[in-house]
């Protein structure tokens, strides 16, 4: 078990791949689950889905107008109408009850079925039907405006090969082959434990040095983003049993420790983690969010996240939201759009430590660094409109240096 850092400093800090490589060996996917398919959206196929029907299950008419012999539409013009005799109609969910002969024609509409002997399907812009008879200006070919059997799916077709991520027209396609549930990744159940005896919620009256709690808006949103679902949150003072009974009761998959992570005296989530399960990692060589902390107790994964906004949100970023990412059977990558942009200014930076750069693009389209450091200056993260990762092996960039920004969610 680790020693007690409180009020001593970190002997060592681990390096950020060194914590990703952690996450990665111990966030996997999590069991299946079954649901319906008005809950299937943005969740993940645990199996591939094969096609039970042909889409369409028959031949169906693609316009409105008339099914014919194609053959026999040949040489009709707008100068050389020819009239067919109109025997009957279709419908959409009911066909008709004739099919088509020579000289004869069926009025159809729109996903109606395709009568009996037609081979095409006239459009209604080409004909002028008057006392049973409808005269055509136009020829058409075989097979024209007709919607084959299985031309969208044929049965036993994969709809979707199983890690897939459900998008609406996905969720669409099962639901067009008549799937009512699908078998899906679960999502994993994330605990938000909130520490500090200063913090207050919005709405609660605030002593003149008390702090109004941010990190659980900030942290919960990311959580959905990233396929999670809130257990529960845990606002706790800084004590120490208090710390333990929330980050080791049972229920969740994750929890998250917002608080607290730190080595000051009242910081007591490492040494609950150490003593109830395992520390693996303590301190990591980044800026912001060098107190973040990695851990298990069981087969519960514990991430401590520093009490600062910023560091919060990069800890999570880097490390919790990976985790939830992947056992929801996501990528783990960055959820952030990437953009390439060259720097207006450097970003100077130091071998062996990460850093988390807040920017913005300016006026003419260039990077311009907003802050390095700051870990308590959320609106930094406001300003800007991503940030850029500088690698541990890295000491900086110059200025129209050209580097990759993770944006944040786009402006309206």
């Amino acid at each position: 078990m680790p020693s007690d850092v409180r009020m001593r400093g970190f002997e060592r800090r681990s390096t950020v791949d060194e914590a990703v490589a952690w996450v990665d060996e111990h966030a996997r996917p999590l069991p299946s689950e079954s649901v319906s398919l008005e809950s299937a959206y943005r969740r993940v196929s645990s199996v591939d889905v094969p096609a039970a029907i042909d889409v369409p299950a028959f031949d169906r008419s693609a316009m409105d107008g008339y099914a014919v012999v194609a053959e026999e539409t040949v040489g009709a013009g707008e100068y050389n109408p020819l009239s067919f005799r109109v025997v009957g109609e279709s419908l959409p969910g009911r066909p008709s009850d004739v099919g088509v002969e020579s000289g004869t024609a069926v009025r159809i509409m729109t996903g109606a079925p395709v009568p009996v002997g037609a081979t095409a399907v006239v459009p209604a812009e080409y004909a002028s039907e008057s006392e049973g008879l409808v005269e055509l200006t136009t020829a058409i070919a075989p097979g024209k405006n007709v919607g084959r059997v299985g031309e969208d799916v044929r049965t036993g077709d994969v709809l979707l090969p199983r890690g897939s991520w459900l998008r609406p027209q996905d969720v669409g396609l099962l639901a067009s082959t008549g799937v009512a549930e699908v078998e899906v990744v679960r999502r994993p159940r994330v605990r938000l434990v909130v520490t500090g005896d200063e913090l207050v919620r919005p709405g609660e009256e605030r002593g003149p040095y008390a702090i109004f709690e941010s990190n659980s808006f900030v942290v919960r949103s990311l959580v959905e983003r990233d396929g999670g679902v809130l257990e529960s949150q845990r606002d706790v003072v800084d004590d120490r049993e208090a710390v333990r009974e929330a980050v080791t009761d049972g229920g969740a998959d994750v929890v998250l420790v917002s608080g607290g992570s730190s080595v000051g005296c009242e910081d007591h989530a490492p040494n609950v983690v150490a003593e109830a399960g395992e520390l693996a990692i303590h301190g990591v060589a980044m800026r912001p969010s060098s107190p973040a902390g990695l851990g298990r107790v069981g087969e519960l994964l514990v991430f401590l996240l520093p009490g600062n906004p910023v560091s919060c949100l990069c800890a999570y970023d880097f490390f919790g939201g990976r985790a939830i990412r992947r056992m929801a059977g996501r990528s783990g990558a960055w959820p952030y759009e990437p953009r390439v942009g060259t720097l207006s200014r450097k970003i100077a930076s130091a071998v062996g430590r990460t850093d988390y750069c807040r920017v913005r693009f300016d006026d003419e389209g260039r990077v311009e660094p907003l802050a390095l450091s700051g870990a308590s200056i959320l609106s930094s993260t406001v300003r800007a409109d991503g940030f850029v990762v500088v690698p541990a092996e890295c000491e900086g960039y110059a200025a129209d240096a050209t580097v990759e920004v993770h944006c944040y969610e786009p402006r309206s």
